[in-house]
């Protein structure tokens, strides 16, 4: 049993590597290095507008392999890194690049988390501080004896009245 179990196990490994391989890539064809390393720049500086958490060299959107395939003709035609990047941000907004420009258009994006993170600790100073200090014990003095003389088994209020209770009991039966 244990036998068959690793064949089938090995073979099912064995087609889900070879699946892997069959996968399609993009490749591209640069007269000079300097274009692809140009490119491979921008792909990793352009996000996939359809993943919006991955860059457009790593996404297999449609849309990211249509702006890899623009990309790709742009750096041909020999435009630099700015014309390209300009043309993206003309077309598809500031989202587009990955690390957005300081500017004050995107100043919620750069500045939003850390004004989140400065009112939350705000409001929990706030929040401490309104707390009313607990200044009485959570036990009196004749609570906590007692209760050490119920650790101890020397309770008396106890003793006392399990003799009540067996009294009662044996009034009950005459």
């Amino acid at each position: 049993m244990t036998r068959s179990f690793h064949r089938a196990f090995g073979l099912v490994v064995m087609l889900l590597f070879s699946a892997a391989g069959l996968a399609r890539i993009d490749t591209y064809q640069f007269s000079d290095p300097q274009q692809e390393d140009l490119y491979h720049e921008l792909t990793q500086e352009l996000r996939c507008l359809v993943c919006q958490n991955q860059n457009i060299a790593d996404s297999n959107a449609e849309l990211a392999k249509d702006l890899r395939r623009k990309t790709y003709q742009m750096v041909i035609k020999g435009q630099d890194k700015d014309q390209i990047v300009d043309y993206m941000v003309r077309r598809y907004g500031d989202f587009v690049m990955y690390k957005p420009p300081f500017k004050t258009s995107t100043l919620v994006l750069w500045l939003g988390p850390v004004i989140i993170l400065v009112l939350g600790v705000i409001v929990l100073i706030r929040i401490i501080r309104r707390r009313p200090a607990t200044t009485e014990p959570l036990l009196s003095d004749e609570q906590r004896e007692r209760a050490e003389k119920l650790l101890e088994g020397q309770d008396d209020t106890s003793a006392t009245e399990d003799k009540d209770k067996d009294k009662d009991s044996d009034g009950d039966k005459e």
